[in-house]
């Protein structure tokens, strides 16, 4: 079944812009390039599909779904525009904040570039040990996020997603990056912190074998038959999460 642009809309929104916020977390360069005191709040409103406020100041962003009070308003007219816009192959017009394009193409337009080389990394950035363990903590929670957004709006997902009963399910490193992934009524929603009380795990035993496996080097059924992959927990939501994730990847190619 081909990728639907809504769905890939969500996960452009909450699951790759959504990482500014913790790329701004993790990574002192990027924090250095919002130096307003005073908040930027960046509002895209996509038609038919996901909506939300990116606030910029202080070395900070946070990301909170839903248009609100704002400085900058971009309506997209689709799913597919908004990712248009996110691939770089059309320029987003404001209808609101035209006194703050300067940041819009400067500040906002380097923080996004610089998100983008550590999601699109080559060998040679995964070499330096800061960037690699950057670049593979963001790639988990893109990904961590985008499996909720496939769970609640691609076909494929959501039918797994229907199989996966009430709960929570923990993705994560081992001492490393976590999403905790909610389930209720089969609806999905993810979170960046570690599971208090899951109902499944799903675990990686190190951060290098978390790149080896985003980036195709490793077997995965073979990490979970050596151990390096934990999976314990129901197994239903296990096998069904696997299904959600094998769609994700699909998008995130």
């Amino acid at each position: 079944m081909a990728l639907d642009p809504k769905t890939m809309a969500y996960i452009n929104m909450f699951g790759v812009m959504g990482a500014m916020e913790n790329l701004c977390e993790l990574d002192a360069s990027a924090r250095a390039l919002l130096t307003n005191k005073k908040p930027i709040r960046l509002c895209f409103d996509v038609k038919d599909g996901p909506k939300a406020t990116f606030t910029f100041a202080n070395g900070r962003v946070r990301v909170d779904p839903g248009v609100h009070k704002c400085d900058v308003k971009i309506p997209l007219g689709s799913p597919q525009k908004f990712n248009d816009v996110v691939d770089g192959k059309a320029t987003p017009i404001p209808v609101k904040g035209f006194q703050h394009i300067g940041f819009l193409t400067k500040d906002f337009d380097k923080l996004s570039k610089k998100l983008e080389s550590y999601l699109r990394p080559t060998e040679e950035d995964l070499a330096d040990p800061e960037f690699f363990e950057i670049s593979t903590t963001l790639t988990l929670y893109v990904l961590g996020t985008a499996l909720a957004q496939v769970a609640d709006y691609d076909e494929i997902g959501k039918f797994s997603a229907h199989l996966i009963p009430d709960g929570d399910i923990g993705f994560s490193v081992k001492d490393g990056p976590a999403v905790t992934i909610h389930f209720k009524n089969h609806v999905a929603a993810a979170e960046k912190t570690r599971a208090v009380k899951p109902r499944a795990i799903m675990e990686f035993e190190s951060i290098e074998l978390a790149r080896a496996l985003f980036d195709g080097k490793v077997n995965a059924l073979a990490c979970i038959g050596n151990g390096s992959i934990t999976m314990r927990g129901m197994i239903n939501m296990i096998d069904n999460l696997n299904r959600v994730m094998d769609r994700a990847a699909l998008y995130l190619s």
